[in-house]
């Protein structure tokens, strides 16, 4: 248990010193509103900050956790939607129990978050068995009280990634991993609990939420992992959900019935047998509709306690925290999102791009490939050329990002261009293939921004590149028409690089700071709201407002909004 805890503490450590740090060389240019690379979030200390602090981001709680409970499900091989079935079935349960309102929240929070540590050791796991995420579904059905049943499919699944070997090799793959394998499930299940545990204190949770997610793998047996807790001193929510879960694989394996005899049969075993006596009697009041209602809003709806919203602050510790739930999957990604993140943030306000733009632009750097998860980390990780096969997978990520966050209304925005940043100017990229006419600066910077990264990072077929490697690389990807070259200036120019302008081209002549008025006016803000938002008076912000319209020769809020769309401006 102590080399778990020892390598979870490496493995965080790791990522907190791939993130990038303070001392990089400046620019062409300097910017004083710059966030610093190691600390994005202002210092309390000052107003703004103090005032960000208590601003009203617009998204629940509830909203963050379903998403990233939609996440879990890609990186635990489940249909989507499973965990949010688990909190419905779960909450139902608890209060068929009667539990005391501590307990129910737990509840709640730990059914969509109870495998946010699931990212961890995937390279482990793929080394062993290939696809992780296949060997995951398989393995939910499965009682792992049953030694039996758990070797039956390891071994299925040890001669599947051994196989096109000569008979003898495999099956010396085969013994050495039965040999492994109660050590690597031991840590792989140690470090689970220990990631989720550190990232629901990253995101504000409960201490008894905390000690839940330490507990996910325990059994009323005694025969759970890693501590071998027996009886009451598994937690009360941990049962709960844990039966819920497997109630919800098998009521999409064979229906109620199905469900009803797998809970029964494991009473005593992997759940307390009064808790699964009262599912058995309930089942049908507690499975009721999960096939028809919108789980999503059912879920939102069934919150306890008042429905409160993140800050903004909040709301960025968060997108800090999935970024390296992200980046966890792989060795080679570790501090990657974060990366990505500043740089297209630093980039944005070299730019131009006002503070609202900016901002949804390091929150989508952070979350941009939250859909790495649904990807099994045998692709992620293979040295050799990728298959036609894989790289379908690969390409899929980007469209599991937007997936995951669409739900939650007010981040659709941002999952839109987190989703986008794999995009080409020439229609070449994935997974929407969208063209030059369609991708906004913000979308152009984050696909500059992660190409450079990635090239400056190291990856299982290739060693990184140098910072001058990688900048000529991205010129040579301006040339061919893929990565637009302002973008790419602003990039290179925010990781230290020298180049000759960093400016958006700009139709008619406008300046940058009408920029800035235009983009506020076509979102419907007033004179006042404006001149508060970019600290100038209302008269001031009233003459920036005639100069555009003169200079676009419109004379309305529409005409201004359809020239803003038309020359890419939003």
């Amino acid at each position: 248990m102590e080399d778990v805890k020892a390598g979870v503490k490496e493995l965080f450590e790791a990522i907190e010193q791939a993130r990038p740090g303070p001392g990089r060389t400046p620019g062409a240019y300097s910017w004083p509103t710059r966030l610093s690379r190691d600390q994005p979030v202002p210092d309390p200390s000052t107003h703004a900050a103090r005032a960000q602090a208590r601003t009203d981001s617009g998204v629940r709680l509830a909203e963050l956790l379903a998403a990233i409970s939609m996440a879990t499900d890609l990186g635990m091989g489940q249909p989507l939607e499973s965990a949010l079935c688990s909190c419905v079935v779960a909450m139902r349960l608890a209060q068929a129990l009667d539990v005391d309102h501590e307990t129910l929240h737990d509840v709640y929070l730990q059914a969509l978050l109870r495998y946010i540590g699931c990212n961890a050791d995937t390279d482990a796991m793929s080394a062993l068995f290939g696809d992780e995420l296949a060997l995951r579904h398989d393995f939910a059905r499965l009682d792992p009280g049953r030694p039996a049943e758990v070797l039956g499919v390891a071994m299925r699944y040890m001669r599947e990634a051994a196989a096109g070997e000569p008979p003898l090799r495999m099956a010396t793959f085969v013994a050495r991993g039965l040999v492994s394998l109660p050590r690597l499930m031991s840590e792989s299940f140690a470090g689970h609990c220990e990631v989720a545990q550190r990232l629901a204190e990253r995101l504000g949770l409960s201490a008894s939420l905390i000690a839940c997610l330490g507990q996910i793998y325990e059994r009323w047996d005694g025969k759970g992992l890693p501590r071998k807790l027996k009886g009451e001193q598994v937690a009360q929510a941990v049962q709960i959900v844990t039966l819920a879960q497997d109630a919800v694989v098998w009521t999409r394996i064979g229906g109620a019935e199905a469900a009803v005899a797998t809970v029964g049969k494991r009473g005593g075993g992997a759940y307390d047998p009064r808790m699964a006596t009262r599912f058995c009697e309930q089942a049908t009041t507690i499975l009721a509709g999960l096939a028809e209602e919108p789980t999503w809003q059912a879920v939102l709806e069934l919150e306890p306690g008042e429905h409160g919203c993140l800050s903004e602050v909040e709301l960025d510790r968060a997108c800090e925290a999935l970024a390296d739930f992200a980046d966890i999957k792989s060795p080679f990604t570790l501090g990657h999102s974060s990366a990505v993140a500043s740089l297209a943030a630093g980039a944005g306000r070299r730019a131009g791009l006002v503070q609202e733009d900016v901002t949804a632009l390091r929150r989508a750097g952070l979350l941009h490939d939250i859909g790495r998860a649904g990807v099994s980390a045998s692709i992620w990780g293979k040295e050799t050329p990728l298959t036609e096969r894989e790289w379908e997978q690969v390409r899929l990520h980007t469209y599991y990002t937007a997936r995951v966050l669409a739900r939650a209304e007010p981040l659709r925005g941002v999952a839109a261009l987190a989703s986008q940043h794999h995009e080409r100017l020439d229609g070449s990229g994935y997974h929407r293939n969208l063209n030059a006419h369609t991708l906004t600066a913000a979308a152009r910077i984050l696909a500059a921004a992660d190409a450079y990264q990635a090239m400056t990072e190291a990856r299982p077929h290739r060693a990184p590149l140098s910072p001058d490697q990688a900048a000529e690389e991205s010129r040579r990807e301006v040339r061919a028409g893929r990565l637009d070259s302002q973008a790419v200036n602003a990039v290179l120019a925010e990781a230290g690089h020298h180049v000759s302008r960093v400016r958006m081209n700009r139709p008619r002549g406008i300046s940058e700071r009408e920029v800035e008025v235009l983009r506020l006016l076509v979102r419907g803000h007033s004179n006042h709201e404006m001149a508060r938002r970019l600290v100038l008076s209302p008269d001031t912000v009233k003459h920036h407002i005639q100069h555009i319209y003169n200079k676009i020769g419109v004379s309305t809020r529409a005409g201004a909004t359809l020239f803003a769309m038309e020359n890419d401006l939003l």
